[in-house]
C-alpha cells in the first residue's frame, strides 16, 4: 500500500540536538566581509555565519542531494559565486560520497548542480583570482574501488562543462590542488593511490605523484623524483605554494623517509626541512598544508594537532584550539589573523591569529553511529559521538529549549553501541571501540571498564587479538532479563552479573578469513585501531517475544539463529545475499518470533544498491524487500513498528522511508528531515527517534495516526484519528533577555539559549532556538485527515 505524500503534510520531524559539531573538512572566509565565513559538513551540508562563527545557519538544505561536503570556495573577485564540492577525501570506514560539484551566484542563498557526480570523493576547489568561471577541482575518484572518473578537471565557462586535464589511472586520485597566486597558470597537484575496502585501508603506491602546470592545466609534468624528494614508496601528500614568494612550493609527504619538503624553484628540487614526526601521524587521514599569504617563511600543517612555523617549517610550534583531528585552514589573504579552520569537531574562527577560537558548541552537525532510549517519563536519548564521546540528552526539557544543560556523557566513547537498564536508568552500559565497554553509574558519575578481554589491541591487525571487537559492536540488554548483557566479538558473550564475568556463548559465526585480518593502513604506514577489524557480528538481535532466540548478523556476510538460548547456532544467511556483504541492523520483529529483517550494506564494496531483506520462517528462506528505494540510495536500518504489524521504517545514506505493506513498497517519509546519513533508529512510545550522521538526533512526535493508515481512512472524506495517551507536565520555561541590536536575537540566561523571531506568511512571529533543540508539543495531539480542501471552517469540539 502506498500513501500519498499529502498525508504527511501534518508531520513535521523536531530536531532535539545536541549543538556539538561534527566533522568538518571544508572552510571558506568572505574575501570583504569580515564576520562572514562557510564550512562544509561531512554529513550536514554547507553552513554560513555572519557574526564570526557565534551563530550558524544551514543554507544547502533543499538543494543538495547528498549531504557530506570536502572542498568549499568563495570566488575572490565575485564573492557572490561559491562552489562546493561533495563527497569527503578523508576516507574514513564512515566516510559519504558525493554527487558532484554545487554552485551559487547569490552568496548561498540557492544552488545548483553543476556536474562530476560520478566522481563520488572530491578534495580540491580553486577559482581563479580574476575570472571566476575558471574553476578547478582536484577528485579523488571512488573511495572504495577503481573508477576512470580521477584526477583534475577545469571548466572555463562556470561549471557548464568540465574537461578532465590530468588524470592518471583508475585506482590513484587527486587529493590536493594548489594554485600559485603569483602567476595563476601554475597549478600544483598531489595524487594518491589509496582504497578503503572493507576490511582494510592502502595508503600509497607505486602511482602516488605531484604534478605541476604552467599553462592553466592544458599540459602537466611529473615532479615527484625530482632531485631531493622522498625516495621509495610514496602515500598521501600535500602540497601548497607560496602567495608570498614566487616558485617557493612545500610538500608534505607519507614515505619512509617522509616528512615536510621546501622546493625555491617551482619543484625543480626539493629539501626536506627536518625531522617532525608530529606533523604527519596517521597520514591517510591528513597531510593537508598551508601558505602564509603574506610572510614567506610562515607554513601551516593541519594533523592531530595544529602546527605552525615561522622558519619555512624547520621547527613547528602546537597551536592550541578547540578540538583535536584537524583538516582544513582559510587564511585572510588581506589580513591573516583572520582565519577559520575545520577539525574533527566542527569549525572555528579566529581574529587574532589563533590566541582564541570561536566555540564548537553551536553546531548541530554531530555524527552518530547509533540511537537508544530509556524508561524515563519524558524519555531520554542515547548515542556515541563520532571525535567526542556518548552522549544523554532530554527528549523534552522543562525549559524553552533543549540545551546543553539537559545532556551529560555516559561513559563508552565515540564509536559504540549503549544499552540502559529498563528498570534503572541510572545503571548504563556504552561501548568503544577496541573492546573498551563500560558500566557508568549515574548517581555517583561513576564509570568502570567491564571488557570481556582486557587487552590493548591498537596497532595489532584483527587476527592477532583474542576477540575481534569492532569499531562499533553491538551491545544489548535482554528484553527478557535485565540482568542479561550481550556483547559481541567473532563470538556472542553473555554477561549475567553488569560485566563482571563474561561467558562466550557462540563459535565464530564470521567466516574467519585470516587473509582479511591483517594490521589495516599500510603499505607504508600502519592505522589498526579496530576500524577495520573484520569477520566481526556487527549485528545482534533477541526476539523480543520468546527468550532465547538470538540472531546475528557479521559483517562478512552471514546471518546465524540460535532458538536455544545459544546452544546451538544455524546459518540462515539469504542465499541471494552477496557475498562478503556488511549487516549492519538486524530487527527481529515484536509481532512474529520467526519474522526477521535485516539492511545490508555493501558501499565499501563500491556497491551502493539498496539491500533489505526479511524472513517470516526463523530464516529458512528470505524475501528482497526494496521496491520504491532508489538503486543508488544504500541502506543503514531498517525497524518494524511495534504497534502495527508491517508498518516498517528504513534509514538509508540520504534519509528514511516508510512502508505499510510490510516491505512490498516502500516510500520516503521525509517531510522537513534534512539530507543525512541514518546510522540507525528506534520507536518509542509512538515516537520515531533517530540517530543521523551530520544532523544529530531527530523526533517525529506521534506516529500513531500511521497504525490507522488504510485505504478506508485514505479514501473517507474526513477522518479523526485516536489520539494517543498524553502526558501533562508541569513546565516552568524561562526566558529572559535583552535582544542583541540589529540582529533579532535574544539571548537567555536562563536557557542557556538564543532565540530568533521569524515573520511567518501568516503574519504572525515564530520563535525559533539557533542553538538549542526544540521541546515536543504541550498537551495532546489531534490529527485529523481531510481528503481535500473544505468549503467552510474546520472545527474541533472536545
Amino acid at each position: 500500500m502506498k500513501v500519498d505524500p499529502k498525508a504527511f503534510n501534518g508531520l513535521e520531524w523536531r530536531h532535539v540536538g545536541p549543538f556539538r559539531g561534527g566533522r568538518v573538512i571544508a572552510v571558506a572566509g568572505h574575501p570583504t566581509e569580515q564576520a562572514t565565513f562557510y564550512m562544509g559538513t561531512t554529513g550536514g551540508g554547507v553552513w554560513k555565519t555572519e557574526d564570526g562563527g557565534t551563530y550558524w545557519e544551514n543554507i544547502s538544505d533543499g538543494y543538495f542531494k547528498r549531504a557530506s561536503v570536502s572542498a568549499i570556495a568563495v570566488s575572490e573577485s565575485d564573492p557572490n559565486i561559491i562552489y562546493a564540492a561533495m563527497g569527503e577525501s578523508t576516507i574514513r570506514s564512515n566516510v559519504s560520497h558525493g554527487d558532484g560539484v554545487y554552485k551559487s551566484v547569490d552568496g548561498g542563498r540557492s544552488w545548483h548542480n553543476v556536474g562530476l557526480a560520478e566522481t563520488r570523493n572530491l578534495s580540491k576547489v580553486r577559482i581563479h583570482p580574476t575570472n571566476p568561471d575558471i574553476v578547478y577541482v582536484a577528485a579523488l575518484g571512488h573511495a572504495h574501488g577503481p573508477n576512470p572518473e580521477r584526477g583534475v578537471y577545469r571548466t572555463r565557462d562556470g561549471g557548464k562543462s568540465w574537461e578532465l586535464v590530468l588524470h592518471c589511472n583508475d585506482v590513484a586520485g587527486a587529493v590536493d590542488l594548489s594554485m600559485d597566486l603569483t602567476n595563476p597558470r601554475v597549478l600544483y597537484a598531489a595524487f594518491w593511490e589509496g582504497v578503503h575496502r572493507a576490511h582494510e585501508l592502502v595508503s600509497g603506491g607505486p602511482e602516488s605523484g605531484l604534478f605541476r602546470t604552467e599553462d592553466g592545466g592544458d599540459t602537466w609534468e611529473e615532479i615527484t623524483r625530482n632531485p631531493g624528494m622522498a625516495e621509495g614508496l610514496l602515500g598521501r601528500m600535500g602540497i601548497v605554494a607560496s602567495p608570498a614568494k614566487a616558485g617557493r612550493v612545500w610538500a608534505i609527504v607519507e614515505a619512509k623517509e617522509g616528512g615536510v619538503y621546501i622546493s625555491d624553484n617551482y619543484g625543480a628540487s626539493w629539501k626536506k626541512t627536518g625531522e617532525h614526526r608530529e606533523v604527519r601521524q596517521r597520514p591517510w587521514y591528513y597531510m593537508h598544508i598551508f601558505a602564509d599569504p603574506v610572510d614567506s617563511e610562515t607554513v601551516w600543517v593541519m594533523n592531530l594537532n595544529a602546527w605552525k612555523s615561522t622558519d619555512a617549517g624547520k621547527s613547528f610550534t602546537m597551536i592550541t584550539g578547540t578540538h583535536g583531528d584537524y583538516h582544513e585552514l582559510w587564511i585572510d589573504p588581506k589580513n591573516t589573523r583572520r582565519m577559520i579552520q575545520g577539525n574533527d569537531g566542527g569549525a572555528t574562527v579566529t581574529f587574532n591569529g589563533g590566541e582564541t577560537w570561536s566555540t564548537i558548541y553551536n553546531q548541530p552537525t554531530t555524527e552518530f553511529y547509533h540511537v537508544t532510549t530509556d524508561n524515563q517519563t519524558p524519555y531520554r536519548i542515547y548515542g556515541a559521538q563520532q571525535d567526542n564521546s556518548t552522549m544523554s540528552i532530554a527528549s523534552r526539557s522543562s525549559r524553552a529549549a533543549i540545551t546543553a544543560l539537559d545532556s551529560y556523557e555516559v561513559g563508552g566513547g565515540e564509536s559504540g553501541y549503549i544499552a540502559i537498564r529498563p528498570d534503572d536508568p541510572n545503571i548504563i552500559f556504552a561501548g568503544n571501540f577496541a573492546g573498551v565497554i563500560t558500566r557508568y553509574d549515574h548517581r555517583p558519575g561513576q564509570r568502570q571498564n567491564i571488557a570481556a578481554w582486557p587487552e590493548e589491541s591498537a596497532g595489532w591487525g584483527a587476527k592477532d587479538v583474542k576477540y575481534r571487537f569492532q569499531w562499533t559492536f553491538p551491545t544489548l540488554i535482554s528484553p527478557h532479563d535485565q540482568d542479561t548483557l550481550y556483547i559481541t566479538s567473532q563470538y556472542v558473550h553473555r554477561s549475567t552479573d553488569e560485566g563482571q564475568s563474561w561467558e562466550v556463548i557462540s563459535p565464530d559465526l564470521t567466516r574467519n578469513d585470516e587473509s582479511k585480518m591483517g594490521p589495516s593502513g599500510g603499505p607504508i604506514t600502519i592505522d589498526s585501531n579496530g576500524m577495520d577489524y573484520y569477520c566481526t557480528i556487527f549485528a545482534f538481535a533477541e526476539s523480543p517475544l520468546k527468550k532465547g532466540i538470538l540472531w546475528s548478523g557479521s559483517d562478512d556476510g552471514l546471518v546465524h539463529l540460535s532458538t536455544d538460548n545459544g546452544e546451538t547456532w544455524e546459518n540462515v544467511t539469504p542465499a541471494d545475499m552477496p557475498e562478503w556483504s556488511l549487516v549492519p541492523i538486524l530487527e527481529a520483529s515484536p509481532h512474529d518470533e520467526g519474522t526477521a529483517y535485516i539492511a545490508v550494506d555493501r558501499h565499501r564494496h563500491d556497491d551502493f544498491a539498496p539491500y533489505l531483506y526479511k524472513s517470516s520462517d526463523y530464516g529458512k528462506t528470505w524475501t528482497s524487500i526494496t521496491n520504491g528505494i532508489p538503486g543508488d540510495d544504500f541502506m543503514r536500518v531498517i525497524r518494524e513498528d511495534p504497534q502495527r504489524k508491517g508498518l516498517l521504517y528504513a534509514g538509508s545514506e540520504t534519509g528514511l522511508y516508510v512502508s505499510f505493506d510490510d516491505g512490498e513498497n516502500w516510500q520516503p517519509f521525509q517531510m522537513n528531515l534534512p539530507v543525512v546519513p541514518i546510522h540507525d533508529l528506534v520507536i518509542k512510545d509512538g515516537d520515531v527517534v533517530l540517530g543521523t550522521h551530520g544532523r544529530g538526533f531527530w523526533v517525529l512526535d506521534d506516529v500513531t495516526p500511521l497504525h490507522e493508515y488504510n485505504p478506508e481512512v485514505l479514501d473517507s472524506d474526513v477522518h479523526l484519528f485516536t489520539p494517543r495517551p498524553t502526558v501533562r507536565y508541569l513546565v516552568a520555561r524561562g526566558f529572559a533577555g535583552p535582544t542583541v541590536p540589529g540582529k533579532n536575537y535574544q539571548p537567555t540566561n536562563t536557557i542557556q539559549a538564543t532565540v530568533k523571531h521569524v515573520e511567518t506568511p501568516d503574519g504572525k512571529t515564530k520563535r525559533t532556538f539557533l542553538d538549542a533543540g526544540q521541546n515536543p508539543p504541550d498537551g495532546a495531539i489531534i490529527t485529523y485527515y481531510l481528503k481535500g480542501k473544505p468549503e467552510d471552517e474546520v472545527t474541533l469540539t472536545f
